[in-house]
């Protein structure tokens, strides 16, 4: 085994890990979240209008998806780090300033911007940081952290925004959000970035029968247990590494596209991210409705939306615990994802929700996992292109979920429409554990023994 954390520069580690920590906190800490469909409301939209909102919301993510993210890879994904708090600093502002339809949809379109211009960027720049200091065996067990990190900036939010909405109306919460976007800009521009050199060669994955590199750095050795989750994808012996050079932005694009399109583990690991993460993504924002039928007054919906939250921290900070796991264990987990989701809706009673806790957990637990895998599998310097390619699929599950989750709850109500749409997680759960390992024949048995492929 490789112990890379032995090699680490600690303070430099520790010092990308605080600025992501505190980046991720600000980015969430903001008070427009509990309040915005309320603010909708008040200012006389209807419940169609607000759907509309969303559905430009979700497709402003996806049209700016892909584009950002090979931006990201030719620019500076620092940079694109330190726009996205702006762009979306600007929606709150113009809500606040000019509340309208029109100014809501115009800061839906620069609110999905902005999350666009982070997805892909900062899971790229964090992996190559930790990569260069040797320290890529951290990579799921920090973003876990940080995906806490945003989890406490929402909580924080949820505690304020009612304070501060009494004091100074709409418009002091939207300040107080506009602030805390500001922040997040000035902590982004201190994160490290070292783009490679335009000539350097990427490392291929590692396969039987070729020899490691001499330094005996092998990022994806790091994360081998969670790759091995879904098996049976990797890419014949004798794939030559990636070499693309300095590409420019619609190169860079090309080369993340093709990338996905033609290598299998890549294929395989983006599928996974969007499946896992899609589901319970959707599910979070009927999580109200789902606790008002279980016949809690409103005032009582917060805490049990915070019995969640926590679930979700919990399953963040376990991601260090979590990459140890093995096909069957990864297998285990999504299980868990499944019941959890399921049985908690299926309950009807408040009691339900810590069952939901435990599920919403897993599926924190999984996303990351799942996202670590997909680091590991990537080659060349399209990284944040082909993470944004994740992201996009995942917002086009994520609508698709909607969509039928409406339809469902319209015919059989909220509980049973919640435990159908975490089926998935059961099925996947099953095709990982009934899925046969390819026979890999190995160039020699001591190349296979060290590479895991026997």
């Amino acid at each position: 085994m490789i112990h890379l954390a032995s090699r680490v520069p600690d303070p430099a580690v520790r010092r990308l890990t605080a600025i992501l920590y505190g980046y991720a906190f600000l980015s969430d800490l903001v008070l427009l979240y509990p309040l915005y469909v309320v603010f909708f409301a008040d200012t006389g939209l209807s419940v169609g209008q607000i759907s509309s909102l969303f559905v430009i919301w979700s497709a402003a993510g996806i049209l700016f998806e892909v584009p950002s993210g090979a931006w990201a890879d030719v620019v500076s994904r620092r940079l694109l780090l330190c726009l996205a708090p702006l762009v979306t600093a600007a929606g709150f502002a113009l809500w606040v300033l000019l509340p309208s339809y029109p100014a809501f949809a115009v800061g839906f379109l620069l609110w999905g911007a902005g999350g666009a211009l982070v997805s892909g960027a900062l899971e790229a720049l964090v992996w190559t940081e930790l990569d260069r200091l040797g320290a890529v065996g951290r990579y799921a067990r920090v973003l876990g952290r940080a995906r806490t990190a945003g989890v406490l900036g929402v909580v924080v939010s949820g505690v304020l925004a009612g304070p501060v909405l009494a004091v100074g109306g709409y418009p002091a919460v939207g300040a107080v959000s506009v602030l805390a976007c500001l922040l997040a800009t000035i902590v982004a521009a201190r994160f490290p970035e070292h783009r490679p050199p335009a000539d350097a060669r990427v490392d291929a994955p590692v396969q039987a029968g070729v020899p490691a590199p001499a330094s005996g750095h092998d990022p994806a050795a790091a994360v081998r247990p969670v790759a091995a989750a879904m098996p049976g994808d990797r890419e014949p012996d004798g794939s030559p590494a990636d070499d693309e050079g300095d590409l420019g932005w619609w190169d860079t694009l090309r080369a993340g596209v093709t990338q996905v399109r033609t290598r299998p583990p890549v294929r395989s690991a983006v599928l996974l991210v969007a499946v896992v993460a899609a589901d319970w993504g959707a599910l979070d924002e009927y999580s109200p409705l789902l606790a008002l039928d279980t016949g809690v007054r409103a005032e009582v919906v917060p805490l049990l939306l915070l019995l969640l939250w926590a679930g979700v921290t919990v399953g963040g900070l376990l991601a260090g615990v979590g990459e140890r796991l093995g096909r069957r264990g990864y297998a285990a987990l999504l299980g868990l994802v499944g019941v959890g989701l399921a049985g908690g809706a299926l309950t009807g009673r408040p009691a339900g929700f810590v069952l939901l806790a435990l599920g919403f957990g897993a599926a924190q637990l999984a996303t990351v996992l799942a996202d670590a895998r997909l680091q590991a599998r990537i080659t060349g310097n399209s990284r944040a292109t082909v993470t944004s390619l994740a992201g996009m699929a995942t917002d086009l599950l994520i609508i698709g979920t909607y969509a039928g989750y409406g339809l469902l709850a319209t015919v059989v109500g909220n509980a049973v429409a919640f435990a159908a749409t975490a089926g998935p997680y059961l099925v996947l759960g099953l095709v990982l554990l009934t899925r046969r390992r390819p026979t890999v024949v190995p160039a020699s048995s001591t190349a296979a023994a060290a590479h895991g492929l026997r």
